[in-house]
């Protein structure tokens, strides 16, 4: 029996880290029952470069990651979203677009990496503790027994996995 392929967009404010982390991070560890996106309210128009770094030291995708509006998700050929993810607190309380397709949302908050002041090495450190609690997030989310549970256990199980450290 052919498994289905979930769409699930992941959202922030400038969509250029740490949404742009769980994008490549559900991308390769989904193993393809996923399809992940990612966007911004107030996209920045380009990826930070420590986030595509460390995807690539670490071997995670990084083609075709780019910065772009959550609008794009939003108009009629966009994909049917099954899941709409905040990583951020700010996208969080903002009023999203209307997702037609009801999708199960959660908020995943996740300090800013790109905020952090400092040194390069500061900056890096940073931006691998958020990607590392992002990878812990999305190992859990690519565990959950989809067939097994209703939208209500579902949608209470993913903003569950907002919850951990």
């Amino acid at each position: 029996m052919d498994q289905p392929v979930y769409n699930v967009l992941f959202l922030c404010t400038g969509n250029s880290a740490r949404s742009i982390l769980a994008e490549s991070l559900l991308n390769d560890l989904g193993k393809g029952r996923f399809r992940a996106f990612s966007a911004g309210s107030h996209p920045t128009g380009k990826v930070n470069p420590l986030a595509l770094e460390l995807l690539e030291k670490n071997r995670f995708p990084i083609k075709g990651l780019r910065s772009k509006s959550w609008n794009d998700f939003a108009v009629d050929d966009a994909p049917r979203l099954d899941f709409v993810i905040t990583v951020c607190d700010n996208a969080a309380g903002e009023a999203c677009p209307v997702w037609p397709e009801q999708p199960v949302t959660a908020h995943w908050g996740i300090p800013d990496p790109a905020a952090v002041e400092g040194s390069d090495e500061v900056k890096r450190r940073a931006f691998e503790s958020a990607m590392n609690q992002m990878q812990r997030r999305v190992s859990m989310f690519v565990s959950l027994p989809f067939n097994a549970l209703d939208n209500l256990k579902l949608q209470q199980a993913v903003r569950d996995i907002g919850q951990t450290v």
